[in-house]
């Protein structure tokens, strides 16, 4: 086999919700369980950090993951979906998997993957989980892939859990209402283990806190302490959230759980998240004169700090390149765009794409005015070519919008 021809296969022969969407969802764990079995339970041989949440679990994930590291830990990161490579879902250290690794997976579990008709989700979950395991990493840093209690990755047993924030995102699958929502996500909340809520509802709280009550699990509100937040590398204005989040968690893993982190380290580790994980996509300047930024945010709560932040900068004219799946609820975030900006409407290359002629329709009922591309580079090409020094572009509505760019 090749890595192409595994990468290939794990994409068109399972269902991948990342492309296909609701029908390749899966609400139930046996298949997780069973796996985990075969595997001989690889996540029993590491200690591990469990993330979700609606916003920022990836960048929370991140973050964790470079602290822990510049401390001289060995990290084990995963983190979905990807943006250029299928690695970046796995890394060691900020080094993504091996091709040869993957490669050497797929080929020795082929045959019962096909049998138990696994998706890829399931698989790749699978293989992240042997990998730290064949790495020896000291702690695993686990974002939730899509809810929580259900998520395949629930399956661990994590010495600390977080939720970053609830928002109203994948509602077919998780609930209409913050409450249900938070019920969902509150699944990755386990007994006698510490629960980490970055940004308190009051529609969620007492979701939160009835069931930590249940679990016996300590639970620790991050933006209700007086904690001092270091600077990150990381430049959205969302991000000191994150940043609020990820201090409470280290003083936990500190004060409670015996892990050894020096402020020098704590500061050199968020100064540098980047260069130590590999982080792509969030706020993520891809060139100056124009300045063209990429961000994946593509729900309300994301959006409005994002495009706050967009506005405030000294641009002559603002270019937004923008393309969404087609389940995305347009009546929440079309209205936080501002009406002056151009608008370059794109599909990208995925299933789930909302056509691009369908967005410009929709954002056209909100005052957003523009053309449609065939392409996203065609979208940021057209963008470019008209754009002064002192504007400018940003490209985003969906993670694979940026995908696309970055």
């Amino acid at each position: 086999m090749t890595y192409q021809y595994c990468i290939d296969w794990l994409f068109q022969q399972l269902p991948m919700y990342q492309s296909k969407g609701a029908s390749a969802y899966k609400a139930d764990l046996s298949n997780s369980l069973k796996l985990d079995a075969y595997l001989n339970q690889p996540h029993h041989s590491f200690k591990s950090i469990h993330v979700g949440g609606t916003n920022g679990k990836g960048s929370v994930s991140h973050m964790l993951a470079s602290v822990l590291q510049t401390q001289g830990y060995k990290v084990g990161l995963y983190t979905s979906p990807h943006l250029k490579d299928f690695r970046e879902r796995i890394k060691v250290n900020g080094q993504c998997i091996s091709k040869e690794a993957v490669v050497e997976f797929v080929e020795q579990h082929q045959t019962y993957f096909e049998k138990q008709a696994l998706s890829f989700f399931e698989m790749t979950v699978g293989l992240a989980f042997d990998y730290f395991k064949s790495q020896k990493v000291d702690i695993a840093v686990i974002e939730v892939g899509l809810g929580g209690r259900l998520d395949s990755t629930n399956i661990i047993s994590p010495i600390l859990s977080v939720i970053t924030n609830i928002g109203l995102d994948h509602t077919q699958f998780l609930g209409e209402t913050h409450a249900q929502i938070a019920s969902e996500k509150a699944g990755i909340i386990k007994p006698k283990t510490p629960i980490v809520i970055g940004e308190t509802q009051l529609d969620t709280e007492t979701i939160f806190k009835a069931k930590a009550k249940a679990e016996d699990a300590p639970i620790y509100f991050a933006n209700r302490l007086k904690l001092k937040v270091p600077t990150t590398d990381l430049q959205g204005y969302y991000q000191h959230h994150n940043a609020t989040t990820v201090v409470c968690v280290l003083k936990v893993l500190q004060e409670h759980l015996g892990y050894k982190i020096s402020n020098e380290n704590l500061t050199q580790g968020f100064s540098n998240v980047i260069k130590n994980t590999g982080l792509l996509g969030r706020w993520q300047i891809l060139s100056e004169n124009p300045k063209i930024i990429a961000d994946t945010a593509h729900n309300f709560e994301g959006l409005s700090y994002v495009i706050p932040q967009l506005q405030k900068l000294d641009a002559k004219r603002l270019h937004i390149v923008i393309g969404v799946v087609n389940d995305k609820d347009l009546s929440r975030i079309l209205p936080l765009f501002p009406r002056d900006a151009e608008y370059y409407f794109v599909s990208p290359k995925i299933k789930r794409a909302l056509v691009a002629r369908q967005l410009q329709l929709k954002a056209k009922a909100y005052q957003l005015l523009g053309e449609t591309y065939a392409s996203v580079q065609a979208g940021l090409l057209a963008a470019k070519s008209v754009a002064y020094s002192d504007d400018v572009i940003y490209v985003g509505g969906s993670t694979f919008t940026v995908a696309e760019v970055v």
